[in-house]
């Protein structure tokens, strides 16, 4: 068996043209749906990520701001920044960068970010909303996952899907997004006893530990659908996931190439979030994604 490689730029590319049709469809009603970005000090990751925002953004009609503040900048002062970008009719996503520099305090930050903004699904409205399945913005990258596993007609309803990875942003909105969708639901993390025997269990095995090649061939069901969010920089400066992809090909049915899989969803999903922020704020949508698979 070789893995057939799911290619999310192709797929991202798609969504792309779709966010575009839908953002020259606001400009010609008269809104122009927009994106504020805020980055905070001089992260070299921070700054590229925000380019590629800035530029999906362009590409597709919409209006962008990237607002680069000091990495001294007072918690009050950002606090108060965010709030007029909230009051800012012309914006219709919000997204801070993270990580924040220390020691400054990103969920009060993001806590003042408006819902209905949030762009990155983190506030705790949104939050929430996901935990008991309504609408709301759900965040970009297990969203962009979900999305690429419709598009490449992956069944989830009674599946059983794990997730290696608990973080915030990813490993938790992921298993609440799998369980929603009807798959039966294992999360992993770093205190999981026999890891691999848990892994291979999965239909649908989801890696998000940011740890470079961690799931090897081994820790996979035959013909499992492997989804590889990790990214991670060998010492030769070559990129690589959390998953050892040239072993795991011989197993799994589908696999996530890192890179060219699941980051261009990301990117993808921020620009759907914005336009469906506007569309919201046009009265043309209801809140919340557009589709949940």
């Amino acid at each position: 068996m070789t893995a057939s490689l799911i290619d999310g730029k192709a797929i991202a590319e798609e969504f792309a043209a779709e966010n575009a049709l839908r953002a020259s469809r606001l400009r010609a009603a008269g809104t122009v749906p927009g994106l504020a970005v805020v980055i905070v000090g001089d992260d070299p990751a921070s700054r590229v990520y925000v380019r590629y925002k800035a530029l999906a953004c362009e590409r597709a009609g919409l209006a962008s701001w990237v607002h680069a503040l000091p990495a001294d900048t007072p918690q009050a002062r950002l606090v108060e920044f965010v709030r007029s970008l909230n009051a800012d009719p012309a914006v219709h996503g919000i997204l801070v960068q993270l990580p924040l520099p220390k020691p400054l305090d990103a969920r009060a930050v993001i806590e003042a970010i408006d819902p209905a903004k949030d762009v990155d699904g983190f506030h705790y409205h949104n939050v929430g909303a996901l935990v008991v399945g309504e609408p709301a913005f759900y965040p970009c990258t297990p969203w962009g996952v979900m999305r690429l596993l419709e598009h490449e007609g992956v069944a989830l309803e009674g599946r059983h899907a794990v997730v290696v990875g608990r973080s915030t942003i990813v490993g938790k909105p992921m298993a609440l997004m799998l369980l929603n969708a009807g798959a039966t639901v294992t999360v992993c993390h770093s205190k999981t006893r026999d890891l691999a025997a848990m892994t291979r269990q999965g239909d649908v095995l989801v890696a998000a530990v940011g740890r470079a090649r961690m799931i090897t061939a081994d820790m996979v069901k035959p013909g499992a659908v492997v989804i590889d969010v990790g990214i991670n920089r060998l010492p030769d400066g070559r990129l690589c996931g959390d998953v050892d992809a040239e072993g795991v090909a011989a197993v799994a049915s589908r696999l996530t190439p890192v890179p060219g899989g699941v980051g261009p969803m990301t990117i993808a999903m921020v620009v759907a979030n914005t336009v469906h922020g506007a569309e919201v704020a046009a009265g043309i949508a209801a809140t919340g994604p557009t589709r949940f698979a």
